[in-house]
């Protein structure tokens, strides 16, 4: 086997999958590593249809990939979603971060205004004033 045979098979090999089945859909969460060797989880929606035109059954797919950097941003996210649907109120951790968001903008839009340069404002309107 090449080496880059073995690439290509180290880059496509689970580390770690595991599915769920839930009705018509069937969700397989899998572990895989990048060339780099981070790992990254691939989530997958599988649903069976039927096709009316070939009278045949065929999977319908969608991916997620989810890489590393962005897991504990997703399971905060995640946590925050199922205690909405849990509760059916809008959890504390959410409201502290979009008031964290909104006081950064704020902060950004605030402009520092050296009295030195009214001053020159100012002396450039005299100017215009004596023409």
């Amino acid at each position: 086997m090449s080496t880059e045979e073995t690439g290509k098979q180290y880059n496509n090999e689970e580390l770690f999958s595991k599915a769920v089945r839930a009705g018509k859909r069937t969700y397989f969460f899998d572990v895989k590593a990048t060339r780099a060797g981070e790992n990254y989880l691939t989530i997958t929606e599988s649903k069976k249809r039927f096709d009316q035109q070939t009278g045949k059954f065929f999977y319908e797919k969608h991916k997620l990939f989810l890489y590393q950097e962005d897991f504990d941003k997703f399971e905060t996210a995640l946590k925050q979603a199922y205690e909405y649907i849990a509760t059916g109120k809008v959890p504390q951790s959410y409201l502290d971060e979009m008031a964290e968001e909104e006081q950064r903008k704020k902060e950004k839009e605030f402009t520092d205004i050296e009295f030195d340069d009214l001053d020159e404002k100012k002396d450039d309107a005299d100017d215009n004033d004596d023409k």
